[in-house]
């Protein structure tokens, strides 16, 4: 069986009508991960032995008629969720060896569906930056072309999916790690709400920002992920308690009278024409299918980069300081004194970009600083929230480009400025905590594809799930030649 472009709910009738065991399903994702992984390198730690135990649990409880959504289904997972008895390591020198004694919120939620779990994919370092190349043990490349990046901290999740690794993944999203390498890859990734899923268990990178979110072949397959792993947790003080929806509930319904928005400035200078070209013949798409356009702008999208990383490396420079060499982690083997043991285990456990946001960190909540920097891109912040609110008065989504250009090759990623700038289109979505998704919806001159991302309302990913998948029953992707 060809599992490479197979959707999870065919897998679903595979396995619940006998025509494929959950065993050989999870081998055959072995079988296509020794073959390609060696070229592709998502995944830190393939975890087999585990995931053939999974198997087999699982399918007694399909032979019993109990299967859930996910029952027997491969699922990848990102290194920055804690597994019980898994490496756990961020892609990070500082967690090479640490293996949870607990499972992350959403781990348990699988883990009671009986899902089967392949193994953790490469990110990041501690989801810093936005190409997989910061990673210790595993530079992720883009299964469209092995000479560029697969995207954002969640590269390692989206490649393995563009390759037929994985039918679908976990990723995590602070400024855009699941929608960018979701757009690099030609996939389909969703950040949900901020609140949505618990991060409990999850590796903070900043946590006002930080959300666990799906990534597959589809919007429709992200959404039977979604619904398994929302919901109110006690152990996140900031989980919401709102009741979650069946996320697949209004795929299938018209886009007639569906008004979205197309804020002039994510269209402006400094997007790629290839990417605008795309992002605005899908617009044309809907508008076909019934919807409205409606032009709007969204002014302060200019200051979205600096307000984020002010933002982001001020929770980071606090989350990581607990990393000290004395609790766990890495711990130097060469300190005279406790001081120089903090100090040499940081500077060997640390990359050079975690390094550089905690710094950045540290200096705009110092003292004298504080007022200039981090007080502003606070304001800036409910400016953001204020121009999102506008916009969704009188329109329903908003359709942006995911990224300015599509994946680049790991040489750019040299200039941290040109990295940070790449964030644009994604950033403001995270600081208003809105749910977004991106969606393929086309090809540059080159073959590499491109990503548009829909927008919604606080805790409407129902919406713009539809929406999303409205384009692509029209749009034929295009799988990668591994």
């Amino acid at each position: 069986m060809d599992v490479s472009s197979m959707k999870i709910r065919d897998m679903r009738k595979a396995l619940d009508s006998k025509e494929i065991s959950a065993k050989e399903l999870a081998q055959t994702y072995f079988e296509r991960i020794k073959k390609y992984d060696d070229k592709v390198k998502s995944f830190i730690t393939v975890t087999e032995e585990k995931a053939l135990e999974q198997a087999e649990k699982a399918q007694g409880v399909i032979d019993k008629g109990e299967a859930k959504a996910l029952t027997g289904i491969p699922v990848a997972v990102k290194d920055n969720i804690c597994t019980e008895g898994v490496k756990t390591t961020c892609a990070s020198k500082m967690l090479e060896n640490f293996v949870p004694p607990y499972n992350a919120t959403v781990m348990e939620k699988l883990d009671a569906e009986n899902i089967v779990m392949l193994g953790k994919t490469s990110m990041d370092e501690f989801a810093m930056g936005g190409s997989t190349q910061t990673s210790a043990f595993a530079k992720t490349k883009n299964p469209y072309d092995l000479d560029r990046v697969p995207g954002g901290s969640s590269g390692g999740s989206a490649a393995a999916v563009a390759a037929g690794l994985a039918p679908v993944a976990l990723g995590t999203d602070t400024g855009g790690s699941i929608r960018q390498p979701a757009a690099f890859c030609g996939v389909t990734g969703i950040k949900p709400t901020y609140s949505r899923v618990s991060r409990f268990g999850l590796v903070a990178f900043a946590s006002s920002l930080d959300q666990i979110g799906s990534i597959g072949l589809d919007a429709h397959d992200c959404a039977i992920l979604l619904n398994e792993i929302c919901g109110y947790d006690f152990h996140d003080g900031t989980s919401s308690k709102l009741e979650v929806p069946d996320f697949t509930a209004k795929i299938g319904e018209s886009m007639k009278g569906m008004k979205i928005a197309l804020p002039k400035e994510f269209y402006a200078e400094g997007i790629n024409d290839e990417v605008k070209t795309a992002v605005l013949k899908a617009a044309e798409e809907y508008k076909a299918m019934g919807a409205e356009l409606i032009e709007c702008s969204m002014p302060s999208l200019k200051y979205a980069v600096p307000c984020y990383y002010l933002l982001a490396c001020a929770e980071a420079a606090s989350n990581l300081s607990r990393y000290d060499g004395i609790k766990y982690g890495h711990r130097t083997l060469t300190a005279d004194s406790y001081e120089e043991l903090i100090i040499k285990s940081r500077s060997e456990g640390f990359g050079e970009e975690v390094k550089r946001r905690i710094l950045l960190g540290n200096y705009c909540l110092s003292s004298g600083y504080y007022d200039a920097y981090y007080r502003k891109a606070m304001a800036l912040r409910q400016l953001i929230r204020k121009e999102y609110n506008d916009i969704f008065e009188k329109c329903d989504v908003i359709l942006t480009p995911t990224t300015p250009a599509v994946a680049y090759s790991p040489e750019m990623t040299s200039d941290p400025v040109q990295m940070y700038q790449a964030d644009i289109c994604t950033v403001t979505v995270n600081i208003a905590g809105l749910p977004a998704i991106s969606t393929p919806c086309g090809y540059d001159s080159k073959g590499m594809p491109i990503g548009m991302s829909v927008i919604g309302r606080k805790f409407d990913e129902a919406t713009i799930i539809k929406t999303a998948d409205a384009y692509e029953k029209g749009f034929k992707p295009v799988a990668p030649k591994l």
